[in-house]
């Protein structure tokens, strides 16, 4: 019996550790007008990439994040049912423009978290990361999603 419970747990291990390797990875960046931070982001565009999103993740890199594309510009509402660290979720519209941040958002948290207003993406960085860096509302972000990303 506890050979067949490691054995689920080993494959159930390297499931999820696939899950979260199979989604695209580029460059980002943030432009604050007085500095330019650079990012890898992972990119959530079909509807169970942006479902999962960063769900059951124990920790995340400092300069990592994931944009969640939601194509045509739509009202958004995340939350953070198992997703296990401390997420600030920028929301953008078509221009990359950052219009609303929700800072430090609880892990395990039921509640619905959204700017009210249709965004073309959210980008999840690690909690606390946009406040540390002076990120905020009316910054830009770079990627090949809006179409402004820097060579």
């Amino acid at each position: 019996m506890t050979r067949l419970i490691t054995s689920v747990f080993v494959a159930a291990f390297f499931l999820v550790q696939g899950a979260f390797a199979q989604l695209e990875t580029g460059p980002l960046a943030i432009d604050t007008g007085d500095s330019l931070h650079k990012f890898t982001v992972e990119l959530a565009n079909d509807p169970e990439e942006i479902r999962v999103g960063l769900m059951n993740r124990p920790e995340m890199a400092p300069n990592a994040g994931m944009l969640f594309d939601l194509g045509e510009p739509r009202e958004a509402s995340f939350w953070m049912k198992n997703t296990l660290i401390p997420l600030d979720m920028l929301f953008l519209n078509t221009d990359g423009k950052i219009i609303a941040i929700a800072r430090n958002t609880v892990p395990g948290s039921l509640r619905s978290i959204g700017p009210g207003v249709p965004v073309k993406a959210v980008l999840e960085l690690n909690g606390g990361r946009s406040e540390a860096l002076g990120i905020e509302p009316g910054d830009v972000v770079e990627h090949a999603v809006f179409g402004n990303l820097a060579q």
